[in-house]
């Protein structure tokens, strides 16, 4: 099965958990799954981790943004955040969950199977 491979483009919450819910089936599927959060979007990724809506979430017996990153991250998907935006955000790579490694966008995109699928959300 190719490869699922994301680039989150914005700080919007909504977007990083479509993604996160889409790397999830991936996986559940026997896919790899890769999710490159580039600069504002590291934001998402600041401890504490929550959404403007997750109490709309809940409401509707979802999972809080913080509980899918936790879920994907244990599923195996991978998550990677851009260096310049963890600069621009002021993120230490030590603040961020272990499983999240810092890259760019080269690196990412070298990693990209020629068979697997690139999407942006």
């Amino acid at each position: 099965m190719p490869g699922l491979n994301m680039i989150v483009l914005s700080d919007d919450a909504e977007r990083l958990r479509g993604a996160l819910m889409l790397a999830m089936a991936h996986a559940a599927l026997d896919g790899e799954a890769r999710l490159f959060l580039q600069l504002d979007a590291v934001r998402l990724l600041a401890p504490p981790i929550a959404a403007p809506r997750d109490a709309d979430h809940a409401a509707a017996g979802l999972p809080s943004l913080a509980s899918l990153l936790e879920e994907a991250l244990e599923s195996g998907v991978s998550v990677l955040a851009c260096q310049s935006g963890l600069a621009l955000a002021n993120i230490r790579t030590a603040d961020l969950d272990p499983r999240i490694a810092a890259g760019g966008p080269i690196s990412f995109l070298q990693s990209i199977g020629a068979k697997d699928r690139l999407l942006t959300v």
